[in-house]
């Protein structure tokens, strides 16, 4: 199909399916202050101890909160919540409790959270968190979990939404702390840039496979980093042909749609000074070209681009929050399709590196294009560290399910730093073997590897990708297979698209420290 004729099926596409999205709340930051009337929410600390908002509102109500609460069997725990409609001059009054340990900015992202996911569908033109505690940043926590929960992916709707209307969700989340209108500034500066990046890449994994292809990929980054001071670099076909990058062409070359490479450079840091680097799968959907999958939820692979997604919408976070680092992110993008143009199991590839594999199933697509990729990077910007990201294996859903994604590293310091990050963001990884031995198992009569073959899947998936990363080079592998995609809703993550890894590798950059020498 030519570049036209794309261009104009995706004209058709945005006319075609309208879009009726529901509203998002407006997020402020105000005096710490407890209303009197409309929708507000506040916490309290297992125990319900006699002070605070909770102490306030149950002297105003002449005990009734209290009673209430133990009618209800509400004590205060952690995730649970007192949802009272009229109550005591409210017309809402949510209590959340908050157990009995210290708040973690994490925990207060999942309040935040919960507050915007409770109100959600309400037409309440207000809703006023009262927060009394004196955590640091803890407005803009709030905020950023808030942003977070209230997360939705309407575009595609026709129907109104089933609980009053567009307008559900509408109007303003005031979050009132002992940090006041102050609270904006850090807001503002540090995590709305990461908030608005989490929803770029939730955006990107959601869209049907026939709305985003490798060039509409670029076209969405294009948009998305308009304004920000970054550097945006695309092969086409052409180019990665002259650099023999026979990888991510044999994966694309089936599909009608072709592949890309693409480059987003910020430069944050100091000049000259090498970037941190990180390459992301981006198989905009992933039929197991002539290898193919099997129907049954063959649809979730319009997702598996998330890890291109991911570390796009990292750099551009970085660029957003004017992060004193530099940073690069290589999108490798192509649709894996079946065709009589499509590569075959037992084809020899010749990458750019010169490196050559035997394809020993087509659908295992995701590590054969980071090959070119990782290449590339390391050629072109000489970066201290690679980071790649990908959807790669069922193995890693089986081993860790939809808790952790799968951390292979040969080092043992970025390792740490890693599952540092993981913790502290909430997103979090678990570190799993990745031993010489399983190259064994990677053996080509014919080539210098084999693309699969043998078990464990995951580690075998992760060795072959390491084997185009030079030695000495900080590298890790994060397989996110299991927590790309969420089958139900969180605080702060919405069922769907997960946006994995954004928070991630930005909490990464902000506690990242070179080894010592």
């Amino acid at each position: 199909m030519s570049r036209l004729l794309l261009s104009v099926f995706s004209l058709f596409l945005a006319l075609a399916w309208p879009s009726v999205a529901l509203a998002q709340r407006n997020l402020s930051f105000e005096p710490h202050a407890l209303p009197e009337q409309g929708t507000v929410a506040i916490a309290v600390a297992e125990g319900l101890p006699d002070e605070g908002s909770f102490a306030a509102i149950d002297a105003r109500s002449g005990g009734a909160l209290r009673r209430m609460a133990g009618l209800e069997g509400f004590r205060g725990k952690e995730d649970s919540m007192l949802d009272l409609r009229g109550f005591a001059g409210y017309e809402r009054l949510l209590v959340l409790g908050t157990g009995k340990e210290p708040l973690s900015p994490t925990a207060l992202q999942d309040i935040g959270g919960r507050v915007a996911r409770a109100t959600a569908r309400s037409r309440a033109g207000r809703v006023d968190l009262v927060w009394d505690g004196d955590e640091a940043e803890a407005a803009a926590h709030l905020a950023f979990g808030a942003s977070l929960g209230q997360y939705r992916f309407d575009k595609y709707r026709s129907k109104q939404d089933e609980e009053g209307g567009n307008d559900a969700g509408a109007g303003v989340l005031a979050i009132r702390t002992r940090e006041g209108a102050a609270a904006a500034a850090a807001w503002n500066a540090e995590w709305k840039p990461v908030a608005d990046a989490v929803a770029f890449a939730r955006d990107l994994s959601t869209e049907p496979a026939n709305a985003l292809w490798p060039e509409e990929f670029v076209s969405r980054v294009r948009a998305a980093a308009a304004g920000l001071p970054l550097r945006i670099e695309v092969l086409d076909e052409a180019a990665m042909r002259r650099l023999g990058m026979g990888a991510i062409l044999a994966v694309g070359q089936g599909s009608a749609r072709p592949p890309r490479l693409l480059v987003v450079r910020y430069q944050g840091g100091g000049e000259g000074e090498a970037p941190l680097a990180f390459v992301g799968k981006g198989i905009t959907f992933d039929s197991g070209g002539i290898s193919l999958k099997p129907n049954s939820n063959m649809w979730q692979m319009k997702g598996d681009m998330t890890g291109a997604a991911t570390v796009v919408s990292t750099v551009i976070a970085l660029a957003g929050r004017k992060a004193p680092v530099n940073a690069v992110a290589v999108a490798a993008l192509a649709e894996n399709m079946p065709s009589g143009k499509a590569s075959r199991p037992g084809d020899v590839i010749r990458t750019a590196s010169g490196k050559t594999f035997e394809i020993m199933s087509t659908d295992a697509e995701g590590r054969m294009v980071l090959t070119d990729a990782l290449w590339y990077v390391q050629r072109q910007d000489r970066p201290k560290l690679v980071v790649d990201v990908a959807t790669l294996t069922g193995a890693i859903v089986s081993a860790l399910g939809g808790d952790y994604a799968g951390l292979f590293s040969r080092d043992d310091d970025l390792a740490g730093q890693l599952l540092a990050a993981g913790e502290a963001s909430g997103e979090e990884l678990w570190r799993m073997p990745l031993r010489d031995d399983y190259g064994k198992r990677l053996k080509s009569p014919i080539a210098d590897l084999r693309n699969g073959g043998g078990s464990p899947g995951a580690g075998a998936g992760a060795y072959f990708i390491g084997e185009w990363v030079e030695r000495g080079l900080p590298w890790a592998h994060l397989d996110i297979a299991g927590t790309d995609w969420a089958s139900s809703a969180r605080p702060t993550v919405p069922e769907g698209a997960t946006g994995f890894g954004v928070r991630l590798l930005d909490r990464f950059v902000r506690d990242y420290h070179e080894p010592r020498g």
